[in-house]
């Protein structure tokens, strides 16, 4: 076996031929891996793994959604140990069979990573348009690129952030917020991109459980930064593990705000001009972290990798018919869930970024008349806006726009409004788990002939994995068995694929328990129909179960929004002592509307079985949103529970 081996080396280790196998012996199916100078100084195929247990699992990835990777140091809480060594430094390379002649190496194996999008779309489409804000500032691609990687530079240089290490941004959408999604990764470090109506004690809770270096605030938001940071010294005696705080201007001057260790605008004019990208070693190595629901005792961190997010960047462009050079209205916030992926995207097929702070139902008409907007997105109460903007308001569009819509399943009555305002909607469907939009409505062209009640009906079902996605079902928890697709029987919504997130940061507990069965567990609740699409019925925990029946919020809200008086809808359950629980409805109408609790309590019992329709109605100003238009329904709840029993002890009642 040893001349064998001798004989292996001489042949594989010629030039451009960088790769040493030695077999454990005679026959043996499994090759080690021995470490070999590869002089590559651009991206190429590096294992991280330098040991012998971390090479063949590299090899063969192990079938369960963690460790990715046997080593002692996944045991630590910290991204440093997910991630490997540069490609300037020692590189293996494998031979994957020996009979038939292939091999994994850096000619035929790089790390997926979005990075690389904006690396071409500097190439193809330098002089184009890539970021435009307000009425003068626009920048190319070329330019854009550069300023990424002055960003990563001062990063890497001024701050010392190492790979692995967390960035944490608090803005809108400002452009400085869109090139962060590159500079950020581009340094090696970890994206984490904060709501923007997190209060004080809530960033300051997610800044330590991140364990943050470096805080970059937009200044609009300065306040809540600064007293964010002030709360965590107060509760730390370790000043190191303050991170440093770096200000966000539309002012692109230099000046450095007080008590800020920097201004963004500065950073990139102090960069060095030279700097090697520091590109994922491992595509499995985190690229974002992203929080989604939870308390300040206990935040939930999502973490994503560059495979899954180049990968659902490219099935989120596909599902959303995003052709090269588009110009894309930036309506979705980025820090939810990276603007479902967009920053990338967009950046993928070489368009245009229209940034906005904030906006309104005039605003979205005026930039898209301005700009000749041919893509944006939003949940569905950002369509809602549109819809019942005033006519004032309102300017013709210069084509068709294509709108994204998801985060809360949109009620036809909506989208059967936009289509008729010329807008074609896209529903998609996911949550933070999965990188964001994980389904799509696939649309058939024999549904254009449909009447529009039908066709908004059918364009309200969440529909089928994109192309990333491996698959999606529905199923019963307690046997993992799939639901029968009869559109009646009601399981969970469950996935699995290359897109599913790598877990959440700090909480192997948590992520093992979603992902128990090899399935990520949603708690959305759906039944399949005949056809194989999905429908979303409720969230688990929103179901009202009165009398023993299960009464889908979804489907009562969408008969309370086909009210011609009525704006915006909730429904919840409000406690009874006779049927346990009965619907209760929060209704926003429109300006100048008006009806009564009866008037939509007997629209509803026209429309739906009699237990079904609301038993209480409870007309609201405002319903309460999360930044992304979700409506609050806990905060909903609570003032149902508050209410009481509509039915009091001893009495009966008729549904």
């Amino acid at each position: 076996s040893s001349s064998r081996a001798a004989l292996l080396r001489r042949l594989v280790t010629h030039r451009h031929r960088s790769i040493v196998s030695v077999c454990d012996g005679i026959g043996s199916p499994q090759p080690q891996l021995i470490r070999h100078h590869y002089s590559n100084p651009h991206r190429g195929y590096s294992n991280p793994t330098p040991d012998l247990a971390g090479a063949r699992a590299f090899t063969s990835l192990p079938s369960t959604p963690w460790p990715c990777r046997p080593r002692a140091s996944l045991s630590s809480l910290s991204f440093s140990s997910l991630v490997g060594r540069g490609g300037d430094q020692e590189e293996e390379a494998e031979v994957l069979d020996m009979d038939a002649g292939t091999v994994r190496c850096a000619a035929n194996y790089a790390p997926l990573t979005p990075l690389s999008f904006i690396e071409r779309a500097a190439a193809v489409y330098g002089d184009r348009a890539a970021v435009v804000y307000g009425e003068a500032r626009r920048r190319t691609w070329r330019e854009v690129r550069e300023r990424c990687v002055r960003v990563a530079a001062a990063l890497a240089t001024r701050f010392g952030v190492a790979r692995g290490d967390v960035v944490t941004v608090l803005s809108p959408n400002v452009p400085a917020m869109y090139e962060l999604h590159f500079a950020v990764p581009m340094a090696g470090a970890v994206l984490c991109t904060f709501n923007t109506r997190h209060d004080a004690p809530m960033v300051s809770a997610l800044l330590k459980h991140s364990g943050a270096k470096v805080f970059l605030v937009e200044s609009s938001l300065l306040d809540v930064g600064r007293a964010a940071l002030k709360r965590l010294a107060d509760s730390e005696s370790n000043a190191a593990s303050i991170p440093v705080l770096v200000t966000i201007s539309d002012d692109a001057g230099p000046g450095e705000a007080s008590g800020c260790a920097a201004d963004y605008e500065g950073l990139i004019k102090s960069a060095p001009s030279e700097f090697d990208i520091r590109w994922p070693a491992n595509e499995l190595d985190p690229i974002t972290l992203n929080y989604t629901s939870g308390t300040t005792s206990r935040p939930k961190g999502v973490v994503y990798n560059h495979r899954g997010a180049y990968l659902n960047t490219i099935g989120t462009v596909l599902a959303y018919d995003i052709t090269p050079m588009p110009t894309y209205l930036w309506t979705v916030p980025m820090f939810h869930c990276n603007g479902w992926h967009l920053p990338w995207g967009v950046a993928m097929q070489g368009g245009t970024n229209v940034c906005l702070r904030h906006f309104t139902a005039a605003v979205i008409f005026d930039s898209i008349a301005r700009h000749g907007v041919t893509h944006m997105g939003g949940a569905p109460t950002v369509l809602n806006m549109i819809l019942n903007a005033p006519t004032a308001d309102r300017k013709p569009l210069p084509g068709t726009v294509r709108v994204m819509t998801g985060g809360a399943p949109p009620p036809p009555r909506v989208l059967a409004g936009m289509e008729e305002l010329g807008f074609a909607v896209y529903h998609i469907y996911g949550l933070t788990e999965t990188y964001g939009p994980a389904t799509v409505c696939a649309w058939m062209p024999e549904w254009d002939a449909l009447p529009a009640e039908e066709r908004a009906r059918l364009k309200a079902r969440q529909g089928f994995q994109h192309v990333a996605m491996e698959e999606v079902d529905v199923k019963d928890p307690a046997t993992m068995e799939s639901v029968p697709r009869d559109g009646e029987a009601v399981g969970e919504v469950m996935f699995r694929g290359n897109t599913v997130m790598s877990g959440y940061y700090k909480d192997i507990s948590a992520t093992k328990e979603s992902m128990a069965g090899g399935w990520l567990h949603t708690g959305d609740l759906a039944v399949r129909h005949p056809d194989g699409y999905i429908q979303l019925k409720d969230r688990a925990k929103d179901i009202i179960i009165s009398g023993g029946e299960n009464i889908s919020s979804i489907e009562v809200e969408s008969v309370i929004f086909s009210h011609p008086a009525v704006l915006e809808a909730a429904v919840v359950a409000r406690p009874d002592n006779h049927w346990g629980e009965t619907p209760c409805a929060f209704v926003k109408l429109k300006d100048g509307a008006g009806a009564t609790e009866a008037e939509i309590m007997g629209f509803c019992r026209q429309r739906l079985p009699h237990y079904m329709a609301p038993k209480t109605v409870v007309f609201e100003e405002d319903l309460p949103k999360t930044s992304t238009g979700k409506t609050q329904k806990f905060v909903l709840r609570e003032k149902a529970r508050a209410m009481g029993s509509l039915t009091k002890t001893g009495s009966s009642s008729k549904l």
